[in-house]
């Protein structure tokens, strides 16, 4: 067992806001004048994820989504360190790393390449992930003629049969049929009781309290409080209530921070 299969530290994400699309060449031209404001997405975040499943709270734009990306290698940070022990796969936005010109099956068989895995064992793996995503004769057609729900099932198939150390879903299980969204439970049930790490972001309050160990709650880009499940879910729920926002959580004493 590993006691931190996820650990950050000091991880920033800066962008550059520009208002007017000509002023970033301005800026390149005018090495000497600034165009842009700072926009902070993460400000030096450090943590250590258990071997667990963790579920990231917090209002749109808190910074969710921008972590669970550069924990999966998708974006680079401004600053800090990400080191992840194991097989990472995620589930993002959507059809994110696919090439809609491909067909499922390439596209299954691009994406576990990438992660490393060798031809063969993915060639040997395709069958599994086209009877989970249950696309039908659509796997061998290009991404392009997809449904969002098929896109999802796809996704899905290929995260999780991969036998991922490490499994990152970023609110996919919202798009599609409620039958398939109970197919994907049980196989991240499963993934959970062989001990797998899994990070993800919900705003399924009655999933989050059922399915997650722990929650950590981040607001503008910075962590809040972080603790059991139970204890965060009335904290997050509180706070988007308020009309003080996040300038409420001084009303209320949170847990000490990892």
């Amino acid at each position: 067992m590993i006691d931190f299969p996820i650990e950050l530290s000091g991880v920033s994400k800066r962008y550059n806001i520009y208002d007017k699309p000509i002023d970033r060449l301005k800026e390149i031209l005018m090495r000497n004048k600034c165009y842009h404001r700072e926009f902070w997405a993460l400000k030096d975040f450090s943590y250590k994820f258990k071997q667990e499943t963790t579920v990231l709270l917090g209002p749109n734009g808190s910074g969710k989504s921008t972590l669970l990306r550069i924990i999966a290698n998708v974006l680079q940070p401004t600053a800090g360190r990400v080191t992840c022990r194991g097989r990472v796969t995620a589930i993002l936005e959507l059809g994110a790393g696919f090439q809609p010109e491909y067909s499922g099956r390439e596209n299954a068989l691009l994406n576990g390449m990438l992660l490393g895995i060798e031809k063969k064992e993915m060639l040997n793996r395709l069958d599994q992930i086209a009877d989970f995503a249950e696309i039908g004769e659509f796997f061998d057609q290009p991404l392009a003629t997809y449904s969002s729900g098929m896109v999802v099932r796809l996704a899905f198939a290929c995260a999780t049969n991969v036998d991922p150390d490490i499994l990152l879903v970023d609110e996919a299980l919202a798009v599609g049929d409620i039958r398939f969204e109970k197919k994907c439970r049980r196989r991240m049930e499963h993934l959970r009781e062989r001990g797998k790490t899994i990070l993800f972001v919900s705003h399924n309050m009655g999933m989050v309290k059922y399915f997650c160990d722990s929650a950590v709650l981040l607001s503008n880009g910075e962590l809040v409080a972080d603790g059991p499940v139970l204890d965060i879910v009335p904290m997050y729920e509180e706070i988007m209530e308020s009309e003080e926002g996040f300038g409420a959580k001084r009303s209320f004493e949170v847990p000490s921070l990892v």
